[in-house]
């Protein structure tokens, strides 16, 4: 009869331990996958647990959005679309002094174009801003303060100098969209 007991108790141990860890690999998969993404997404991880409310479902949807923009078929512009664009931002630059709120206005339209351009779908705004999280995490963030601006500057109820922040924000993400051409490299060094 000990002998059974013996087995018996020998049995539950290793099923025990064999429990352990497969929660140990587990868990050590799991900090694996968030730093992973933390390190990725770096504020937009932040924003996007935030928005969630859950990690697990946070991290899903990061992978999510990953794999989406993978699937498209992302190029750079070519030098004379470059070229088109930055000078159609001048001109944004040029009218935001006697207009403000439709320098913004064609700001955001340029932001789409350029977009389009680079193979990014455009349409929804919160799936733009989930697309570009992927390659611009950072500017991302600036793209919906950006917004948020042209938003209440539609109502009527955004100053001057929201609207300047709201073209600076843009401005930002336009140079990752856009790249720089050759002498736009050779001004700034």
């Amino acid at each position: 009869m000990e002998l059974a007991l013996d087995e018996t108790a020998w049995i539950l141990i290793a099923i025990v331990v064999l429990l352990l860890a497969a929660l140990l690999v587990w868990w050590l998969a799991r900090t694996r996958r968030t730093k992973h993404l933390h390190d990725e997404f770096g504020p937009e991880y932040e924003h996007t647990v935030a928005t969630a409310g859950d990690r697990a479902k946070a991290e899903d949807e990061l992978e999510t959005r990953r794999k989406r923009v993978e699937s498209y078929e992302l190029r750079d512009l070519d030098p004379a679309d470059r070229a088109r664009l930055r000078n159609r931002w001048r001109d944004i630059q040029t009218r935001f002094v006697d207009d403000p709120g439709g320098a913004v206005a064609d700001a955001a339209h340029l932001i789409e174009e350029a977009m389009e351009r680079r193979g990014y779908p455009v349409g929804e705004i919160h799936r733009q801003e989930a697309d570009l999280s992927v390659h611009y995490p950072e500017e991302v963030q600036e793209y919906r303060r950006a917004w948020a601006i042209a938003e209440r500057n539609r109502r009527g109820e955004a100053t001057t100098e929201e609207l300047r922040e709201a073209t600076v924000c843009y401005r930002n993400l336009f140079d990752h969209l856009v790249g720089h051409d050759e002498t736009t490299r050779e001004a700034a060094s």
